[in-house]
């Protein structure tokens, strides 16, 4: 950095991810193949994508079953870090194409776990993912399969085509589950690749069904030329998680920061950098003058944002929270969601339903004014419809006291 680096404080770029995550103003719910274009949306943990949505505009849960099943203009893919995403179907390359590593080393990373299936086997992840895409077609056209299914009726149509040794080895017990066979592990593995190649896609609903993109969406995905998909993905990166770095994408997409230059290289033309609280890091050119500008945030607006929302998956945490919080934040099993509050994560909130009822329980990381408390029990109640509930009571927990209850009908 020099004297000439733009400097930007800790609220301009709050102000600036607030607003390129949706998260000042709840958009009309026609955007809303926009709003999920931004950065995807997680569908991790079930029910989350809703809430995430719901947080950005103004939402029904028959306005994403419509977008989802009926008109099919949003659809779920493995993505970001072998993640499952909602993403727009128009866009679908831009996380797909645009997340699949140009390397095998890359992809590999990518899905960890079947280096030493492959090395037993003297297969290269390519041979297997081509060994699969020739089985996959007859076995899922015109239906929808569970990764087991897909598992279970693959591998055999493979073992065939495998030499005897490696066919032993094959249809040996594998390491990953009791009694799978190794062949079915690799085809569990392959099937996020093929799912990069825009080969198939989940179905929505319980039971993590996968069908041929073909099926679903009733024609392939838009197609983008790979290195011009990578980009794309990198600006909506920037531009949702600006300033950044190339190792903070990195561990964002779900790749090593070295196989990161295969996208970072990409832009490096239309990048500034810039010091945000001494770090040394990056933005968009076209976005400095909306980094550098007003750092303003609604003094009462709330929002419950769900585990693993887009705007709590960036990787410099200390930017959003205190690192006293972050343990209770981002908790490695069983994460809670975030309560927002006036452009600030307030604190942490967990849902628990009995029949019809939910009861909505926010540990704020500070005591709340009254004013907020209400704004809360009103945020809340919006969350019903999307929990199956036809009452919610919010229990906000004051730190080093008993939680205090306020319910609506």
């Amino acid at each position: 950095m020099t004297s000439q680096t733009p400097s930007v404080t800790t609220d301009q770029v709050i102000a600036f991810r607030l607003r390129n995550h949706g998260l000042l103003d709840r958009a009309p719910v026609t955007e809303l193949e926009q709003v999920v274009g931004a950065c995807g949306i997680q569908d991790s943990p079930p029910g989350s994508t809703a809430l995430a949505l719901h947080a950005r505009t103004a939402l029904t849960p028959d306005d994403l079953s419509d977008a989802v099943g009926t008109r099919k203009s949003l659809v779920t893919t493995w993505a970001m870090r072998g993640a499952p995403f909602l993403v727009p179907t128009e866009d679908a390359a831009v996380f797909t194409t645009g997340v699949l590593p140009p390397t095998e080393t890359g992809r590999l990373h990518l899905i960890r776990g079947v280096e030493r299936d492959l090395d037993r086997l003297n297969l290269t992840l390519d041979e297997a993912t081509g060994l699969v895409r020739e089985e996959i077609r007859g076995v899922l056209a015109g239906r929808q399969l569970t990764v087991t299914e897909l598992g279970e009726e693959i591998a055999p149509g493979i073992a065939g085509h495998l030499p005897e040794d490696a066919r032993g080895v094959w249809d040996s017990e594998g390491p990953h589950a009791a009694g799978q066979p190794v062949g079915e592990a690799v085809v569990h593995f392959v099937l996020r690749i093929l799912t990069l190649d825009g080969v198939i896609c989940m179905v929505p609903g319980r039971g993590s069904r996968f069908s041929l993109v073909d099926d679903w969406c009733g024609a392939p995905f838009p197609t983008v030329e790979p290195t011009a998909a990578r980009a794309e993905l990198l600006r909506r990166y920037l531009h949702c998680y600006g300033p950044s770095t190339r190792a903070d994408f990195a561990s964002w997409l779900g790749v090593t920061a070295t196989d990161a230059k295969a996208w970072w290289n990409l832009l490096t033309d239309d990048l500034t950098e810039v010091d945000h609280a001494g770090r040394r890091s990056w933005a968009l050119t076209t976005d400095l003058d909306g980094l550098l500008g007003d750092a303003t945030f609604p003094g009462d607006a709330v929002r419950f944002l769900p585990p693993r929302d887009p705007y709590m998956q960036c990787r410099d945490r200390g930017t959003l929270v205190a690192k006293e919080y972050h343990r209770r934040v981002w908790a490695p099993v069983g994460a809670p969601g975030t309560i927002l509050v006036g452009g600030r994560i307030a604190g942490v909130w967990r849902p628990k339903k009995s029949g019809t009822s939910l009861t909505v329980r926010v540990s704020p990381f500070r005591s709340l004014p009254p004013s907020t408390v209400e704004a809360l029990a009103q945020e809340a109640e919006s969350l019903g419809p999307f929990r199956g509930a036809d009452r919610v009571t919010l229990a906000v927990r004051t730190p080093g006291a008993a939680a205090t209850t306020a319910s609506s009908a």
